[in-house]
């Protein structure tokens, strides 16, 4: 795929890996908008990245939130041609505490939450708004995903 002129978006984008990946985007000559959460820093981070850099603030967790940095982002920029899902968290959590006691349930569930279902969300909302563009040759755009090497290289008592 060629870059040069395309629309992006990048959840995450306002640090780490997402921001990583929105820099060399617009290097390449793409149009990035950066959904991250409205503390992130985001509208900075944009800024910083110049005229071709835009930030929508959301949580990937949320349908509606997304479904709107979507449509903000096809609205502004045409259409909607490469998406990298880089928004995740990971928070250490113990099966079971130091005295015993059972691990933190609501770290867990954030940790599923903006990993598997945040990821989950980009995806479906991504997917619906390429199926009903225009194909741009054979291409109507494409999802990447990222995930942590931790899977491969887990810890004694992590959950």
């Amino acid at each position: 795929m060629n870059i040069d002129g395309k629309v992006a978006l990048v959840t995450g984008g306002a640090s780490g890996l997402g921001r990583a990946t929105a820099e060399a985007l617009v290097d390449a000559g793409a149009s990035v908008v950066l959904v991250d959460l409205e503390s992130s820093g985001g509208s900075g981070v944009a800024e910083e990245l110049g005229d071709r850099a835009y930030f929508v603030a959301a949580d990937v967790t949320s349908g509606e939130a997304l479904a709107r940095a979507v449509r903000d982002a096809v609205g502004t920029l045409g259409a909607l041609h490469i998406v990298v899902s880089c928004a995740g968290v990971g928070t250490p959590g113990r099966v079971l505490t130091r005295d015993g006691a059972a691990g933190d349930l609501e770290a867990f569930a954030t940790v599923v939450g903006v990993n598997l279902i945040g990821t989950f969300n980009v995806i479906r909302l991504a997917a619906a708004q390429m199926a009903v563009q225009e194909p741009d040759g054979e291409e109507r755009g494409v999802i990447i995903t990222t995930s942590s090497v931790a899977a491969f290289e887990g810890q004694i008592g992590q959950a």
